[in-house]
């Protein structure tokens, strides 16, 4: 049940398209807050708001250095996910097997 939680909890994060275009352009790198929010159509603060979601469900961390707070990817979370889908995708290719 445990692994289910976390995996609810990075299924929640993805379901909103704010916080997938803060986890794609962290796939790219590392970034503060505010380089996060600039391409985004909202205030800093929404976006902050976002970055804390994410990190409160495991999908980022951050770091603060002096005023500026650093994101990178939890790849350990993406990690969980990853399995989850493969696992999926073997159990329906052997019922497809089946058939």
């Amino acid at each position: 049940m445990r692994n289910y939680l976390a995996l609810n909890h990075i299924f929640r994060a993805l379901a909103d398209p704010t916080r997938r275009a803060i986890v794609e352009l962290l796939c790219d790198r590392d970034a503060p807050v505010t380089s996060i929010a600039e391409p985004l159509p909202m205030s800093l603060a929404t976006v902050t708001r976002h970055v804390q979601a994410l990190e409160r469900w495991g999908l980022i961390r951050t770091h603060k250095i002096g005023r500026v707070r650093v994101c990178w990817l939890e790849p350990q979370a993406l990690d969980r996910l990853d399995q989850w889908v493969a696992c999926q995708r073997s159990r329906w290719q052997r019922s497809r097997s089946r058939v």
